[in-house]
């Protein structure tokens, strides 16, 4: 794609446009990190990046830049193409979706596909090899459900969504729009509900269901569980990694964020815009506040107000675990001196 066509497509995007200066109109033939580019591809800079200080030996063709006058004084005098944008990050995921094409999976039913006679498929889906889709299941227009994938009864799934090879999908969900299930992913699964009785554990009956709203993307290896009753509940726009565990009964806000190996036990509440880093372990029925951000294996054991950074086990105020971490390493010289200070 020639680098004026791409220009003219991030016009269009969401990046925000500023402008651009095109030094020379070559075929953009990839895109790559700074360090690594090569001719014939474009890679993106943000102003507080470190490869700017490295930004003479970059061999890209093309760079996606803010508008910062020392950086754009920089790539002048390198003569390197620039396109000025207000969101450089946002621009280069745009060019990587303009120059990589995703796997066009056609419209159809493949003959290995086992689909009960009650289910209802929209139009234009592709049903790959060896899927299963049970009984009352009622599926919308333009999925994508993919090889291997087993999709139970009483299922709900609305339009435009992609699920990935290997995914079960247990009764009783409800998948909105525009959705993206990754690979061996399982959704509502029985809770881990049991009770305990002379010595033994009596199960708790998962009944209820998953629901799931539009926009939503679950990584690989991922479980959302169902509870006894009710739903498990994730709002649109939630983008969850691999490795993700999401109890019975949870509700998940909107546009949150969770890095690998979370884990959240049943019943727990998170708000909208939520950031929880990688190992966050949310105890259960706790209730996690707007915007809060939860450094990596933090431990959240009780309520966090809206707006919190939180660190440690268990989780404390940010600040506070920072000047904690920095005496743990001093506690046996200060030991030391308690002794030496008791002998006196």
């Amino acid at each position: 794609m020639l680098l004026s066509e791409l220009v003219d497509l991030l016009k269009k995007g969401n990046s925000n446009f500023i402008s651009a200066n095109i030094v020379k109109d070559l075929d953009i033939e990839d895109a790559a990190s700074l360090d690594e580019a090569d001719n014939h591809q474009i890679s993106f800079l943000e102003e507080n990046n470190i490869l700017k200080e490295k930004l003479d030996q970059t061999r890209a063709s093309a760079i996606i830049t803010s508008n910062n006058n020392e950086i754009i004084r920089s790539l002048k005098k390198l003569k390197i193409s620039i396109i000025t944008v207000k969101n450089p990050r946002i621009a280069f995921a745009e060019v990587l979706n303009f120059l990589y094409k995703t796997l066009n999976f056609k419209p159809g039913i493949h003959s290995s596909a086992v689909i009960d006679k009650t289910a209802i498929i929209g139009s234009d889906c592709h049903i790959g090899p060896n899927v299963y889709i049970g009984e009352n299941t009622l599926i919308g227009d333009n999925n994508r459900i993919l090889t291997g994938s087993s999709i139970l009864g009483n299922v709900r799934i609305g339009d435009n969504n992609i699920i990935h090879p290997n995914c079960v999908i247990y009764e009783n969900t409800t998948l909105k729009n525009n959705c993206v299930i990754n690979s061996n992913t399982v959704i509502g699964s029985e809770g881990f509900g049991f009770i305990p009785q002379n010595g033994k554990w009596v199960k708790m009956p998962q009944k209820g269901g998953v629901k799931i709203m539009s926009f939503v993307e679950i990584g690989t290896n991922c479980c959302v569980d169902r509870p006894a009753v009710g739903s498990t509940f994730i709002d649109e726009g939630t983008k969850l990694d691999n490795l993700v565990q999401i109890g019975h009964g949870v509700k998940v806000g909107k546009n949150c964020a969770f890095a690998a190996q979370v884990g959240i036990a049943g019943g727990a509440i998170i708000g909208d815009g939520v950031i929880l880093a990688g190992q966050v372990g949310v105890n259960n029925r706790v209730k996690v506040g707007n915007n809060v951000i939860a450094s990596s294996k933090c431990g959240i054991h009780c309520d966090i107000d809206e707006g919190k950074v939180i660190s440690g086990f268990p989780a404390m105020n940010n600040k506070s675990w920072l000047r904690s971490s920095s005496i743990f390493k001093k506690l046996p010289e200060l030991a030391k001196k308690l002794r030496q200070l008791d002998n006196q």
